[in-house]
């Protein structure tokens, strides 16, 4: 990020635009939105900056710009649409102490002026350093269009209650507040006006001074395999809500970057024959939260439901008289199947699919192999790269052919991803330098593996 962004104060400071015409003209309409003291220089203003001089909104000064012109300016902007008048506009006005900004020269501007969507006083800035002014454009054409019109009335509205709001306890309480409002009540009143607004918010903020405090609630979510885009809806509004994130190592950092920032974010990972906190303390851990009014959100890799210990944290929610709700996400193995090009079942081939863990070995062998081992059958198997010699090794025992197709799904739907097409035979030495997290697909090839096959066949 070369250019930070900031939202400048200009109530009552200087801003210089040199030059009088299409350029000029464009940077003093979004300027005379702003409360600066507007001054342009030029040898020949159009007709419509002399206008607006004419009606006190900015001092026109006539001429070329000179030494002191842009003294006590915070910005200025060198707008002659001519390369060489611009030069020296911006040579006088970054002596003068000001920060210059030359129209549509990126490489000798100090700062840049981004795309806007006004919505006084909600003001939203979109900026592409400089390298894609007509996406910019697009973006904030897309934000006008779904805004509505009225949220700068909401807003100015509630900015004058920010002060009796602070009756309201800090954190939990006061966010529920201010949701309410925003999302209910205020919208409802905005058509009447904003009289209608104020008797809103007085009276949504009166309801919560005599509610009793409420307890927290948490949401168990499933982040989905990584993807950020492959996140549900409804699991992006619990994070945008949450106070408290509680989430596994599977979830990566693109994901967490979507709750809010004032979100509390922990990790309480398990990894597998490795370093993990107890699962009874990951329930203490959320109930604790809970129990102190806190919006908590329960992230975990894929789906909650699928080898997420959900049940025990329901349980754990249940005792302590805590509200929950379960929000699904798209597991590892729709990820893993999708990134082959495959389905999990098949009209002719199975019709029926095991989802296994490598992890819980007492669960793992407790499988029926025979079943598995019989042509056709499909098989989805989590955390089993540890396990996957002696998952060979009790298949092919049970009459599972050799040749049988095993696909290891890498970081499945990530960047990182990797696919390994592999055989039972071969299987435990594809694993070799598979690090991240795997998905074993026991009776599937990667399509395009399998059609190769089929070729290599007839021609033999």
């Amino acid at each position: 990020m070369n250019h930070f962004p900031v939202f400048l104060a200009l109530e009552g400071r200087r801003v210089l635009v040199a030059g009088g015409g299409d350029a000029a003209i464009a940077k003093l309409r979004l300027l005379l939105k702003t409360t600066a003291r507007l001054t342009v220089v030029a040898e020949d203003p159009a007709p419509e900056i002399q206008s607006w001089a004419a009606e006190g909104r900015l001092a026109l000064i006539p001429r070329a710009q000179e030494p002191g012109d842009a003294l006590c300016c915070v910005i200025a902007y060198a707008a002659h649409e001519d390369a060489a008048k611009d030069a020296v506009s911006l040579r006088l006005s970054a002596a003068d102490g000001a920060l210059v900004n030359v129209v549509d020269d990126l490489a000798n501007s100090q700062f840049i002026t981004p795309a806007i969507v006004d919505r006084d006083p909600v003001t939203i800035a979109i900026g592409t350093e400089g390298a894609a002014p007509v996406l910019a454009r697009k973006i904030k054409a897309e934000l006008e269009e779904r805004l509505p019109a009225r949220l700068g009335l909401l807003a100015r509205v509630g900015k004058g209650f920010r002060k009796m709001a602070e009756a309201l306890p800090m954190g939990a309480a006061r966010r529920r507040f201010w949701a309410a409002y925003y999302d209910h009540a205020g919208p409802r009143a905005a058509d009447q006006g904003e009289e209608a607004v104020g008797e809103a918010l007085a009276s949504l903020l009166a309801e919560h001074l005599q509610a009793d405090e409420r307890p927290g609630h948490v949401d168990l979510v499933g982040a989905g395999p990584g993807d950020p885009e492959l996140l549900t809806l409804k699991a992006r509004k619990a994070l945008h809500e949450a106070d408290v994130v509680i989430h596994d190592r599977l979830v990566p950092p693109a994901i967490l970057e979507l709750a809010r920032r004032e979100a509390t974010i922990i990790e309480a990972g398990k990894t597998g024959f490795g370093p993990s906190m107890a699962q009874a303390d990951i329930d203490a851990l959320i109930v604790e939260h809970g129990l102190n009014g806190a919006h908590v959100v329960r992230l975990k890799g894929g789906d909650p439901a699928v080898f997420g210990r959900l049940d025990e944290e329901i349980e754990a929610l249940d005792r302590a008289g805590l509200s929950w709700a379960v929000i699904p996400g798209i597991t590892a193995a729709s990820a893993s199947v999708a990134a082959i090009g495959q389905s999990l079942t098949k009209r002719g081939r199975n019709g029926a699919v095991r989802f296994l863990t490598g992890h819980d070995v007492k669960g793992f062998a407790d499988q029926d192999w025979r079943a598995l081992a019989r042509p056709g059958e499909v098989a989805a198997i989590y955390m089993g790269k540890r396990a996957a010699r002696w998952m060979q090794g009790r298949l092919m025992m049970h009459g599972a052919a050799p040749e049988t197709p095993v696909t290891v799904v890498e970081n499945a739907s990530r960047p990182e991803q990797r696919i390994v097409a592999a055989t039972l035979a071969t299987l435990p030495d594809a694993l070799n330098g598979v690090d991240g997290p795997a998905l074993l697909l026991h009776g599937l090839a990667p399509r395009a593996a399998q059609a190769a096959l089929a070729d290599r066949e007839i021609a033999l």
